[in-house]
């Protein structure tokens, strides 16, 4: 099949990422991208870099849309408490009911440890998450759905840590029953 050199760069963007979603960073070669992506090789480099440049890229695009889509999800809840409980079952829906994992956290095992590009990519992301968690909860706390001794701080570790262990135990166990009880479980432990 012939291969066009112009191709729409963030179609090919988002097919890059579902193979590095796929095979993880090492398991993706540059073939792999380029069939994936129906361009030359060479178009991958003249356009968007190499290997690593087009996974930072992806990295980047993916969690700039996760951010959106929770402050966009957010906005259209009335109650901070709400809002926290509703990002924990998407959370817990998207590790159950989606068809891979989540590709930060997969990320960070992977790469990040030695890849300072890619960790400074998900320390923002995950600052972004602290902080967006963080406000809610001391909204609730303003608003008296929380109690006023909450510690923000610590509820929010506890929660985005939470869904990393999540991650963990569906990998290996694949229980859906198991992820929704333990989503039920951190309601309830931060609306008493």
């Amino acid at each position: 099949m012939a291969r066009n050199l112009e191709f729409n760069e963030e179609e090919a963007t988002k097919k890059a990422m579902e193979v590095f979603w796929k095979k993880g960073y090492s398991g993706t070669s540059i073939r792999d991208l380029s069939d994936a992506m129906n361009v030359h090789v060479s178009s991958i480099y003249n356009t968007m870099g190499d290997k690593h440049q087009l996974f930072v890229k992806c990295i980047r695009n993916y969690t700039q849309n996760r951010m959106e889509d929770a402050l966009k999800h957010a906005a259209k809840i009335k109650s901070p408490l709400e809002a926290i409980i509703s990002f924990i079952n998407a959370s817990a829906n998207t590790i159950v009911y989606s068809d891979n994992s989540c590709l930060a956290i997969k990320t960070t095992f992977e790469v990040a440890t030695s890849d300072p590009d890619v960790q400074d990519v998900l320390r923002k992301d995950n600052e972004f998450t602290h902080k967006f968690i963080s406000d809610l909860i001391h909204k609730a706390i303003e608003l008296k759905e929380l109690a006023a001794g909450t510690d923000a701080d610590t509820v929010t570790d506890f929660i985005i840590n939470t869904f990393t262990g999540w991650h963990e135990s569906y990998i290996l166990h694949k229980d859906p029953i198991k992820i929704m009880r333990m989503a039920k479980y951190l309601i309830a432990q931060i609306s008493r």
